[in-house]
């Protein structure tokens, strides 16, 4: 695959927890939610969890593939990636620590960039399949808009795209009820979250061109217990009890993530989406 024009690439450290987590100067009171989850000693940050990003992974077909990833966070996923043997793997995000980060996962298997998602610098038609996963809902109506354009453009026709993100339901949920979680969620985690149900993502899919092949959803249930021994394992578990318990402040800020999350359980799921270019 051709790489991006004028971009750095990142320095790859021997081991990613040498690399410190982005933010990590910011005060826990201020840093974005998904990074206070990281610093508590999360791994899997998808709102729908490691078996929706594995079940979505799967669809797009990534063996023998051109693999481009936007904003990879920790890594997580670039790692499922290279176990099914692409053909390359190439990563764009904008924060440099995030970079050297995913640059220690994939080592020499890949190459990882600064850079944005809407403006990769990468050639057109490069790459058969483009993942994005919890970052387009971190966007406007415009910026998912661009965003959604760029991974078109480096897609040649017949590639896929597969995002994972935060979804709400029902379909015609009341607008009132939506404009107050959507406040209370960015006030939890700091970020201007823009959630949206499965019926507006398949639309921002085929706005841009695409057709949708593949949707699926599961509970966002970030901080439920079972969860996060399913997606981190007995000893990732602790490690999150441990380093919890021990920081008042860190505490203080995942219990108020965690009761935003239970407040509006029942309107917040993990989705998936598969989507092909003609």
């Amino acid at each position: 695959m051709a790489e991006p024009h004028d971009r750095p690439k990142a320095a790859a450290p021997s081991d990613p927890t040498d690399v410190p987590l982005p933010y990590a100067d910011r005060p826990v009171a201020t840093a974005p939610g998904h990074w206070v989850l990281a610093r508590a000693g999360k791994r899997v940050l998808r709102p729908g969890g490691a078996a929706l990003s594995a079940a979505m992974l799967a669809r797009a077909r990534l063996a023998g593939a051109d693999v481009v990833e936007m904003a990879p966070g920790l890594g997580r996923t670039a790692a499922e990636i290279m176990k099914a043997g692409p053909a390359s793997y190439t990563a764009i995000d904008r924060d440099p620590q995030a970079a050297a980060r995913v640059a220690a996962v994939v080592g020499d298997r890949g190459t990882v960039r600064q850079g944005e998602a809407a403006a990769t610098g990468l050639p057109d038609a490069c790459a058969d399949v483009v993942v994005g996963e919890a970052m387009l809902t971190m966007q406007g109506d415009k910026g998912k808009a661009a965003i959604v354009a760029e991974a078109v453009r480096v897609l040649r026709p017949g590639g896929r795209y597969a995002i994972h993100e935060l979804g709400v339901v029902p379909d015609d949920i009341d607008q009132d009820h939506y404009t107050e979680l959507r406040k209370d969620l960015a006030r939890a985690i700091h970020v201007n979250a823009r959630p949206m149900t499965a019926a507006a993502w398949k639309q921002l899919m085929e706005d841009a061109g695409l057709k949708v092949e593949w949707v699926g959803t599961a509970p966002m249930a970030l901080l439920k217990v079972g969860r996060n021994l399913r997606d981190e394992g007995l000893r990732g578990a602790l490690r999150m009890v441990r380093n919890i318990l021990r920081d008042k402040e860190l505490r203080a800020r995942i219990l108020q993530m965690r009761a935003v999350f239970t407040r509006y359980k029942k309107d917040m799921v993990g989705i998936a989406l598969v989507a092909r270019k003609p």
